[in-house]
C-alpha cells in the first residue's frame, strides 16, 4: 500500500510527516535570519489519523479539480463554468488581489533608495527705497535671477529588519487574498450546484402535484358517476372536491421556488434573471457521484479557508517584528547634489556645482507610549489571527465529518423512502380499481392518495438533501484536488 506523506502547515515548505502536535512553529521563517528574536505562535493542533465516519479507503475517489463534472448533467457543467467567468464576487475578489499586490509594493519602497529630481527657477526685485532714499548708491541693479537644479537622494538603512518586516507582512497579506479569492470561487460553485438542485427539485415536485390533481380529478369524476346512480353521496364529492383543492393550492408554492432559484442562478452567473434560460429536468437524472475525503491532515493543503487563515497568521506575526523595530534607532543616508547660478547659460559651469552628504540616526525616546502600545496591538492581532487559523482547522474536521454523515444517511433515506413511495402507489392503485368495482369506501381511497401524494414529493426533497449533501463534501474538502506527485492511478492500490 502506498505511504501517503502529510502535508506541512505552511505555504512553501516541502510535504513532511505532520507529529500530532503542531507546536511552537516560527510562522514567518523569513524573519529568522533578522536580528531581532522572531516571534513564534504555539499552533498545538492536534489532528486526527482518520476520519471516524469514512468507510473504506480513503484515497479511493478523491475530489477531482472539475468535481461538477460527475453529476453527468451538461447543463450544470455550463453554468458551474459559466459563473466562473463571469460572477461578480469573484471578479471582486480578483480585485483585492490586484489591490493586495500594489500594497505589498508599496511596503517594499522604503527596502530601496528614493531618488527626486527638483528644479527652480526664481526672478526677484529688491525695493529701491532704503534709509538714504536710494539704493543707486550700492552700485548693484535691484533685479536678479535664481537658476537651480538639484538632485536629492536618501536611504534608510534597515538594520533591525523593520522594512522586511512590513514587506513580508503585505507579501502574506498578497496571498491570503489569493486563498480568498478561492474561497469566493468555491463558494459560488457551491451554490450555483445547490440552486440548480433547488431547480431539477422543483419541476420534480410540480410533475408530481400535477400528476396527483390529474388522479384527484379522475376520482372525482368517477364519484360523480356513482353519485348519479345513487351509490355515493354528496359528502363523497365534497370530500374528494377538498382534497383536489389542496393539491392544486400546493402548486404556487412549487412555482416560486422554481422561478426564484432561477433568478438567483442569474444572479450567480452575472447576468439579469430576465435573460437566464434554464432547462433543467429531474434530480433523477443525476449521477450522484462517490466521494472519498483522503486523510485528515490533507485538509491543511486543501482547504483554501485554511491557507488563508495561515497566510493572515504569518502577515500578523511579521507585523509583530515591525513593531519591535521601531523601538531601535533609525538609520538614515541622505545626499543633495546639484547646480545653481544666477544665469541659464553658467548653469553647468565647474562653479555652479555643490553637494551636501548626511547621516542621521533617530533612538525613540518618548512617545507617549505609542511604540510599545503597537507592539501590544501587533501581539493581539497575532493571537486573534492565531485564534481563528485553530477554528478554521478545527471547523474543516468538522465540516467533513458532517458531510459525511449526511450523505451516509441521506443515501440509505433514499433507499428507505423509495420503497415507501413503491407500497403507497401499489396501495392507491389497488383501491381506485376496487373503487370502481364498488369494493372499497371513499375514505381508504382518500387516504391511500394524500399518502402516495406525500411519499413522492418527500422523496424528491430526500434525493434534493443527498445532492446537496454531496455538495457540502466536497465543499468541506475544499473543492477538486490536483493529483499528488507519485500517486498511482485510482483502483491501483494494493
Amino acid at each position: 500500500m502506498r505511504q501517503r506523506q502529510s502535508p506541512s502547515v505552511f505555504p512553501g515548505r516541502p510535504r513532511a510527516r505532520l507529529v500530532p502536535t503542531l507546536g511552537s512553529l516560527c510562522v514567518v521563517h523569513a524573519l529568522a535570519a533578522c536580528q531581532l528574536t522572531s516571534d513564534k505562535a504555539d499552533l498545538a493542533i492536534q489532528i486526527p489519523e482518520d476520519y471516524r465516519y469514512a468507510h473504506g479507503h480513503p484515497d479511493a475517489a478523491l475530489p477531482k479539480l472539475d468535481w461538477w463534472r460527475s453529476f453527468r448533467s451538461a447543463e450544470l457543467t455550463y453554468l458551474i463554468e459559466q459563473a466562473q467567468l463571469t460572477n461578480l464576487d469573484i471578479a471582486a475578489a480578483v480585485a483585492r488581489i490586484m489591490q493586495a499586490d500594489a500594497q505589498a509594493r508599496i511596503a517594499g519602497a522604503p527596502l530601496l533608495p528614493t531618488a527626486d529630481l527638483h528644479g527652480s527657477a526664481e526672478h526677484s526685485r529688491a525695493s529701491t527705497n532704503d534709509s538714504g532714499g536710494s539704493s543707486g548708491g550700492f552700485g548693484g541693479s535691484p533685479e536678479r535671477n535664481q537658476l537651480s537644479l538639484t538632485l536629492a537622494a536618501s536611504y534608510e538603512i534597515d538594520f533591525w529588519g523593520k522594512n522586511r518586516a512590513a514587506l513580508m507582512s503585505a507579501k502574506q497579506l498578497a496571498v491570503a487574498s489569493r486563498y480568498d479569492r478561492e474561497v469566493v470561487a468555491l463558494t459560488t460553485v457551491v451554490s450555483v450546484a445547490s440552486a440548480y438542485f433547488q431547480v431539477l427539485a422543483s419541476q420534480d415536485r410540480l410533475r408530481i402535484a400535477r400528476d396527483n390533481v390529474a388522479a384527484a380529478e379522475r376520482i372525482l369524476n368517477l364519484i360523480k358517476q356513482r353519485l348519479g346512480v345513487g351509490t355515493a353521496s354528496s359528502l363523497d364529492v365534497a370530500q374528494q372536491e377538498s382534497l383536489l383543492g389542496t393539491q392544486r393550492a400546493s402548486i404556487p408554492p412549487l412555482e416560486i421556488t422554481l422561478r426564484q432559484n432561477i433568478a438567483t442562478l442569474g444572479v450567480l452567473i452575472g447576468q439579469p434573471p430576465e435573460f437566464t434560460k434554464v432547462r433543467g429536468g429531474s434530480l433523477r437524472a443525476l449521477a450522484a457521484p462517490r466521494v472519498t475525503p483522503g486523510l485528515p491532515s490533507d485538509l491543511l493543503l486543501r482547504r483554501p479557508d485554511i491557507r488563508e487563515g495561515e497566510a493572515q497568521l504569518a502577515s500578523a506575526t511579521a507585523n509583530i517584528a515591525n513593531a519591535r523595530a521601531q523601538l531601535f534607532p533609525s538609520i538614515s543616508l541622505t545626499t543633495d547634489s546639484g547646480f545653481t547660478s544666477a544665469a541659464l547659460k553658467n548653469l553647468f559651469a565647474a562653479g555652479a556645482w555643490q553637494y551636501a552628504l548626511a547621516a542621521n540616526l533617530a533612538q525613540p525616546i518618548f512617545h507617549g507610549g505609542q511604540l510599545l502600545g503597537n507592539l501590544d496591538l501587533q501581539k493581539g492581532k497575532q493571537d486573534e489571527a492565531l485564534q481563528n487559523y485553530r477554528k478554521a482547522v478545527i471547523n474543516g474536521f468538522a465540516d467533513v465529518e458532517r458531510a459525511l454523515i449526511a450523505v451516509q444517511q441521506q443515501t440509505r433515506r433514499e433507499v428507505l423512502q423509495t420503497e415507501v413511495v413503491r407500497s403507497s402507489r401499489q396501495a392507491f392503485e389497488l383501491s381506485e380499481a376496487r373503487l370502481r368495482e364498488g369494493t372499497v369506501d371513499l375514505i381508504t381511497v382518500l387516504n391511500t392518495q394524500q399518502t402516495l401524494f406525500q411519499a413522492q414529493d418527500l422523496l424528491v426533497q430526500v434525493r434534493l438533501d443527498r445532492m446537496n449533501a454531496i455538495v457540502a463534501l466536497y465543499q468541506a474538502l475544499g473543492g477538486g484536488w490536483p493529483p499528488l506527485e507519485g500517486d498511482k492511478p485510482r483502483g491501483e492500490h494494493t
